[in-house]
């Protein structure tokens, strides 16, 4: 028969005191006071024992042992839950739109107090999942109760060029077919009302108010075309902030600053922004002859940018990388730059602006209290922010811009917005196709790779040992 530990009441206050003071300081990081409801209960583990927590310990020995494994999986689920909600989470890299800085295949530890973590808006939520249960593939998390936005004070703020994690700022909306998930929803619906519409005007030729009904005609066209076609498309859903895709970029625009793209360089209030040095670009490429696999794995040429290189004609590269090519002519016959120029994907999907990846804006970023004045050519700019991301109800009726309800010549902004790209320029979803990134979907800063695997190679071959500690901010 087991002893029973004896009660030390010196040693039993010692640790309630000890618990009591971390958890104090927790709700005061946190200013959630309703956390004093627990403290009772914790009084009660240490102290009092009013409570049997651990019945199960007494019962018989098969419903001892489910228990004890039931018991140990809450506690692991409960802290895993706690650590990832404001501490530290896993992030893998699952594009390759941060090449050459971060790889696909790199594990990064995300810190959450580096900017400071959200107070959950969905906070029933299963642990390690984002939004989906794996296999019966349904909701991992319950909408209600949902809790608005708030940040506790963290070490900084995102800073110009950090690496940043963020909820997808368009994955509000999706279709639910496997297929479709990873499409940009807007985007569709845009895509699907131009092919609708196959005689449409030149929007150059429209005053700016038939211009907004007619952007909104094609929106409203395709949007209704996925809602009709649930067959093929999947139920259309809807996702809350803190459960939208994880996205990983660089911030390359602070909230108040301009930002300009000219012949692919950035330029924030007039003055170029210096460049990661592993920014890439895609090139044509002509070869006499296969690159050399040494030379592949030296330049960081991936499989994947080979097949891209192969079906498509150009690959992406460093500028080391088009330095090393350009010396071997014996390998490489040529080497130009792709200066594609397309704007029918570029945010806004509605503005008719004539934008490109290379050329782009200017914009002026939204920047917490401060006002912007409103007009028919820049409404499209900024709708997305006032009506979606603050919640308003934004109407343009009779070329005037209402705010619910009323007229609005200016609009003040009550959150701070991002502009986030990827290093790999022309193969990065980003700000440029979806446009700004609330304060309120920042996820964290992460801090280094803890471990990475190449996806061309299997087994410790395709360990990448070099890269395992190294330091994200480092990466520059």
């Amino acid at each position: 028969m087991v002893k029973k530990k004896e009660f030390n009441p010196k040693v039993q206050w010692a640790k309630f005191i000890v618990v009591l003071i971390l958890y104090l300081l927790f709700l005061y990081w946190v200013k959630s006071w309703w956390g004093l409801l627990v403290v009772p209960f914790i009084f009660d583990v240490y102290i009092t024992k009013k409570i049997k927590w651990q019945w199960w310990k007494e019962a018989e020995k098969p419903v001892k042992f489910v228990m004890s494994w039931i018991d140990a999986l809450v506690f692991a689920l409960v802290a895993v839950y706690f650590i990832n909600q404001f501490f530290f989470q896993n992030y893998v890299i699952p594009s390759s739109s941060l090449e050459k800085s971060l790889l696909t295949g790199d594990y990064l530890f995300v810190s959450k107090v580096s900017y400071g973590p959200r107070i959950p808006q969905t906070p029933l939520t299963m642990p390690l999942t984002q939004h989906t249960l794996p296999v019966v593939e349904c909701k991992s998390y319950i909408e209600w109760p949902h809790w608005d936005y708030r940040r506790v004070k963290g070490l900084g703020k995102v800073e110009l060029n950090d690496i940043v994690v963020f909820n997808f700022p368009a994955g509000d909306t999706l279709c639910a077919a496997p297929q479709y998930q990873a499409y940009d929803y807007y985007q569709m619906c845009y895509g699907i009302g131009y092919q609708l519409y196959p005689n449409r005007p030149d929007p150059d030729s429209l005053t700016a108010d038939m211009r907004v009904k007619y952007f909104d005609a094609i929106y409203a066209a395709g949007r209704e075309e996925l809602h009709r076609n649930q067959g093929e498309y999947g139920e259309i859903i809807t996702r809350p902030a803190d459960r939208r895709e994880n996205y990983v970029k660089r911030c390359v625009g602070l909230p108040g600053q301009t930002l300009q793209i000219k012949d692919h360089i950035i330029y924030l209030d007039g003055k170029a922004n210096k460049e990661p040095e592993n920014v890439q670009y895609t090139y044509y490429v002509k070869l006499r002859q296969a690159i050399p696999e040494e030379m592949m794995e030296e330049l960081g040429i991936s499989m994947e940018d080979l097949t891209s290189l192969n079906t498509a004609g150009y690959m992406p590269l460093t500028n080391h990388a088009v330095k090393v090519l350009k010396s071997h002519p014996d390998i490489v016959e040529s080497v130009k730059l792709n200066t594609e120029a397309n704007d029918l994907e570029i945010y806004p999907l509605n503005g008719n602006k004539h934008w490109t990846r290379d050329n782009y804006g200017p914009v002026w970023i939204p920047k917490k209290g401060e006002s912007i004045a409103l007009t028919l050519d820049n409404i499209a700019i900024y709708e997305r922010p006032i009506k979606v991301y603050e919640g308003n109800d934004l109407q343009i009726q009779d070329g005037k811009i209402l705010i619910n309800g009323k007229e609005a010549k200016e609009y003040t902004f009550k959150m701070d917005y991002y502009w986030m790209m990827g290093d790999n320029r022309h193969n990065s979803a980003d700000s440029r196709y979806w446009g700004f990134v609330p304060e309120d979907h920042i996820v964290g800063k992460p801090i280094f790779i803890w471990w990475s695997s190449d996806p061309d190679r299997h087994g410790f071959g395709g360990v990448r040992w070099s890269r395992i500690g190294r330091i994200v901010d480092h990466i520059k």
